[in-house]
C-alpha cells in the first residue's frame, strides 16, 4: 500500500455535515503510516461531540477495505481542531480594498495561465468593474508586455502622510509587476524571503483604492511567494488553469490539493481548460484535440469544482497578448466570447 491509495478510498466517504468528501473537506491529517496491511492517521473534527464522528469513521474503515485491500487493518485517530489554522490566523484586515481578491494558478508552466488572467482582467473592466492586477511571477513577469507597458515606470504619491506606489493603469486595469522595476534584459535572482518582502511592498505601500475584483498572477507551481500572499490577503477563491494534456492536468491537481489542505483552505472558485482544441480558420467547423479531448473537464468533475470554461488554441489569442492588446479588446471576435463567458460564471458565482 501507499499513501495516495488512503486518500484516494477516503474521497468515497463524505461527510453528512457538509455533504463533501473527507479530503474535499480537509479532515485528513498529514500523518499517514503504513505496516503492512496496517495502516494509521488522523480525522480532523472541529468540535468534540461532534454527531458524526462514529458513523465516519466506519465508513473510512470500510472504504479502505472496499477500495484498497480488504484486509486493510485501520487505526484511524481523532483530532480534534477548534482554532483556525495556521495561515488563517495569520490573516489581518487585507490591505486591498476590494470586494473579491482571486488568485489565478497554473501547476505547470506554459498552460497559458498569464494570457487567461490578463484577458479575465479586461474583460471585467469592459463589464464595468474596478479592476486591480498584481503580476506575482517574481522570475517571469509578463504582464507588462501583455498590457503594452513595458516601459512605463510607476511613480510615487503622497495620500494620508504615506508615500506610495501608484499602479500603471491599462485598458481600465490598475496593475503592478515587478518587471516594472528591474531590467528586463536580466533574470531576477532572489532567494525565497527576498520575492515574498517585494511582492508584500508591491500589496501594502501601493495606492489601489476601491476596487470590485483584484486579480494575482501566481508564479507556477507552490512556493513561499504562495503562502505569502494566502497569509497577506484575504483571498475570496483561486482559479486553476491547466491544458487538457495528462502531464498538466497531475500538476493542476496537486495546485488545487495544495489551496484544499487545512493549513491553507482558500476555496476553489473553478477550473479553466485552455487549448482545449485547435480550429483552423479555413476549416471553422472543424476541432483537432492537439493535447487531448476533455481533460481539463473530466478533472473538474472528478475533484468536484465548477469547469468555468474551455478556451481553444486560436493564434489570435496568442497574438493579442504578444502585441500588449488582450483579445477581448476586440468586440464581437469570437475568440473574445469565451472569456467574456467565463467572466459572467464567476460574477454570477459570487
Amino acid at each position: 500500500m501507499y499513501p495516495q491509495q488512503i486518500i484516494d478510498a477516503l474521497r468515497h466517504v463524505r461527510y453528512p455535515g457538509t455533504g463533501k468528501d473527507l479530503i474535499e473537506s480537509g479532515m485528513l491529517e498529514d500523518d499517514i503510516r503504513i505496516s503492512g496491511f496496517e495502516v494509521s492517521f488522523s480525522l480532523i473534527f472541529r468540535k468534540e461531540n461532534d454527531p458524526f464522528q462514529k458513523s465516519v469513521l466506519k465508513a473510512a474503515e470500510a472504504a479502505l477495505q472496499t477500495y484498497v485491500d480488504p484486509n486493510v487493518v485501520a487505526h484511524i485517530h481523532v483530532k480534534i481542531i477548534g482554532q483556525k489554522s495556521k495561515v488563517e490566523s495569520q490573516k489581518t484586515d487585507s490591505p486591498i480594498h476590494a470586494k473579491h481578491i482571486i488568485a489565478i494558478h497554473s501547476g505547470k508552466g506554459g498552460v497559458g495561465k498569464s494570457t487567461v488572467t490578463a484577458n479575465l482582467a479586461v474583460a471585467l473592466a469592459k463589464a464595468g468593474y474596478r479592476v486591480g492586477l498584481l503580476d506575482a511571477d517574481i522570475h517571469g513577469p509578463s504582464m507588462p508586455k501583455m498590457f503594452h507597458v513595458e516601459d512605463c515606470r510607476p511613480y510615487s504619491v503622497e495620500i494620508g502622510g504615506r508615500t506610495l506606489i501608484e499602479p500603471i493603469e491599462q485598458y481600465g486595469v490598475k496593475m503592478l509587476s515587478i518587471g516594472f522595476f528591474v531590467d528586463p534584459e536580466q533574470a531576477v535572482i532572489w532567494r525565497g524571503g527576498m520575492a515574498s518582502n517585494a511582492l508584500k511592498q508591491l500589496i501594502e505601500d501601493a495606492n489601489w483604492g476601491e476596487l470590485d475584483y483584484f486579480l494575482i498572477d501566481l508564479p507556477p507551481g507552490t512556493s513561499d511567494i504562495h503562502l505569502t500572499l494566502i497569509s497577506e490577503l484575504q483571498l475570496t477563491g483561486v482559479i486553476v488553469v491547466t491544458t487538457p494534456q495528462p502531464v498538466a492536468l497531475v500538476d493542476a491537481r496537486k495546485g488545487v490539493e495544495m489551496f484544499r489542505n487545512e493549513k491553507v483552505n482558500v476555496e476553489i472558485l473553478g477550473l479553466i481548460e485552455n487549448m482545449a482544441w485547435f480550429t483552423p480558420a479555413e476549416l471553422p467547423e472543424n476541432k483537432y484535440y492537439i493535447f487531448g479531448k476533455d481533460g481539463g473537464k473530466k478533472l473538474a468533475e472528478e475533484l468536484h469544482v465548477p469547469l468555468l470554461g474551455q478556451v481553444p488554441l486560436v493564434q489570435s489569442i496568442r497574438e493579442g497578448g504578444d502585441e500588449g492588446m488582450p483579445i477581448v479588446l476586440q468586440e464581437g471576435h469570437p475568440a473574445a466570447t469565451f472569456f467574456d463567458s467565463i467572466v459572467q460564471k464567476i460574477t454570477h458565482n459570487l
